[in-house]
């Protein structure tokens, strides 16, 4: 399969840093098997395609990053994690039958807060989304959804009440997104959960959901498993969504007002070129 530049010269998470120093692991990425080997004496993990072609490297968040091209810029920026006093919450893999661009414009959908996430992020008669303002940010080729609100009967596992959750969504790169919301145990200051998104094949990815949280007083195994509970209750619907790709041809699906983040979403995927993931039919691109 040939892969638009968009999509082949990006970074990816693969896997956590942990795993790959213990005896490394077999995984796979946008259609190809890729090795993660320990590295010797301390030095970095390296990563192998098949074949044995090296891939580049990082190591950031907890988390191991590759890619199957050559990025022309490192993986996005998180100023958040440099903070000392933020706990840095590693919440497992997920695997989902479903197009990681699927994936990426679930994780921006409110709407569907109090049907899914029932009495956590939403409930009724609570069910409107209220105006919200979404952007793409040409000077970092990022979207952006902010001003966003919503009541949420328990936006964190430290919330004691139910609450007007202020959020953010930043869009970094098709398949990295990252949600700033209401921190309840700091005013003016944000938690900040990212979803980085695997592609395994077009219709089949692994999700690596991590947390940098204002919270010091929730146990890890508590936190990891409320954040594991809102993801598993997505992975029901995200199976089930079809077609299973993401489609980008004008009026596939219709939008409603609320679907602002997803519209400005597909249309900074286009921009792009992006065809990975979505249902539009792929042809050659050039190198």
């Amino acid at each position: 399969m040939t892969l638009e530049p968009a999509i082949r010269d990006d970074w990816y998470v693969v896997g956590a840093l942990g795993d790959a120093a213990g005896t490394g692991f077999r995984t796979r990425l946008l259609g190809t098997d890729i090795v993660v080997a320990p590295g010797q004496d301390g030095t970095a993990p390296t990563v192998h395609a098949a074949g044995g072609r090296a891939l580049p490297v990082r190591g950031l968040y907890g988390c191991l990053w590759t890619s199957l091209g050559e990025p022309s810029r490192e993986p996005p920026a998180i100023p958040e994690t440099e903070e000392p006093d933020r706990r840095h919450v590693l919440c497992g893999t997920v695997q989902v039958r479903a197009s990681g661009l699927r994936i990426v414009e679930n994780f921006l959908d409110m709407a569907h807060f109090p049907f899914v996430h029932t009495d956590i992020l939403g409930a009724e008669p609570h069910t409107e989304v209220l105006h919200y303002t979404t952007e793409i940010r040409r000077d970092v080729d990022e979207v952006w959804a902010t001003n966003c609100q919503f009541f949420q009967p328990q936006a964190a596992l430290s919330a004691t009440t139910g609450i007007m959750t202020q959020y953010q969504y930043r869009i970094a790169t098709p398949h990295v997104t990252m949600l700033y919301k209401t921190c309840p145990g700091a005013a003016n200051r944000w938690d900040v959960i990212c979803l980085f998104v695997q592609p395994l094949d077009p219709d089949r990815c692994r999700v690596h959901p991590v947390m940098f949280l204002i919270d010091d007083v929730s146990r890890l195994t508590d936190l990891v498993a409320f954040q594991q509970l809102i993801f598993l209750q997505d992975r029901i619907i995200l199976e089930n969504q079809r077609p299973i790709l993401l489609p980008l041809e004008p009026r596939a699906e219709i939008p409603t007002r609320a679907d602002s983040s997803s519209v400005a979403y597909r249309r900074w995927l286009k921009e792009k070129g992006v065809r990975y993931g979505t249902t539009v039919r792929s042809s050659p691109v050039p190198a």
